[in-house]
């Protein structure tokens, strides 16, 4: 269990924070944040350091999409400015990975190898794989065996309450599946009217833009639409997520 405690220190009398995560490390990131940098937004990147430089195809939606991941040694410069995390070294389903010394290898390690390649310690994760991917026994293990401060579920609330467990903690929406929601949401989020802390979490894969390529460019609107309120601290999932709790 966590406790509560002031926003304060990160939002600098801010009540409402908004962050982003996006999975994979796929070449699509760099489109995405450079719109993150023109409407003053940071994001959060979780990446497989075993998976860096690989290039393949995804069918989605009968459409083929590349996802191709960017290379360890762009990584820096692409993610400037935002937060590289984990994401495990090769993408598996922690959950069904019997042997716990392979679940804290797949994390831990990826995190050092990530954190050479950034030029800073990583203490962020978001889990891999679909389904159900994340449980009290991985949540324990990685809390208790790794230098990650904070894992992302891959499960959503709609909600913009914060969560007390930060090794299973939900979002608010996934932007691909919840598209539209991801935009009420928005309008909600703006006419809030509360002294609570309040945090708006939207994560997703850069390469599913390109499944809906009209898509960029609502997102755009989106960013546009959200950018610049004086209530909002704008952060990396770290920045915000991180001075909330007691760890």
């Amino acid at each position: 269990d966590f406790q509560m405690v002031s926003f304060d220190r990160f939002k600098a009398g801010k009540r409402y924070a908004l962050t982003f995560s996006y999975d994979d490390g796929c070449a699509q990131d760099r489109r995405l944040v450079e719109l993150f940098n023109k409407y003053g937004m940071k994001g959060t990147f979780n990446l497989n350091s075993e998976l860096l430089g690989q290039c393949q195809n995804l069918v989605r939606n009968e459409r083929t999409i590349a996802h191709n991941k960017n290379r360890p040694e762009d990584v820096r410069a692409i993610y400037a400015g935002h937060e590289i995390a984990v994401h495990t070294l090769t993408h598996p389903c922690l959950p069904d990975i019997e042997d716990d010394a392979e679940v804290i290898r797949q994390v831990e390690e990826d995190r050092l190898k990530l954190s050479e390649l950034a030029g800073y310690e990583v203490v962020g994760m978001a889990y891999p794989c679909g389904g159900i991917n994340n449980d009290d026994r991985c949540a324990k293990l990685i809390r208790e065996n790794t230098g990650v401060k904070y894992a992302r579920a891959l499960e959503t609330d709609g909600s913009f309450d914060i969560n007390k467990n930060l090794f299973r903690f939900k979002g608010t929406c996934y932007h691909h599946k919840e598209w539209d929601k991801m935009f009420s949401l928005a309008e909600d989020f703006l006419t809030l009217k509360t002294d609570e802390p309040k945090v708006f979490y939207i994560w997703g894969h850069a390469y599913e833009f390109d499944i809906f390529p009209e898509r960029w460019e609502l997102f755009e609107q989106f960013l546009k639409m959200i950018s610049g309120k004086d209530d909002i601290f704008y952060g990396t999932n770290k920045e915000v997520l991180l001075p909330s709790l007691y760890l």
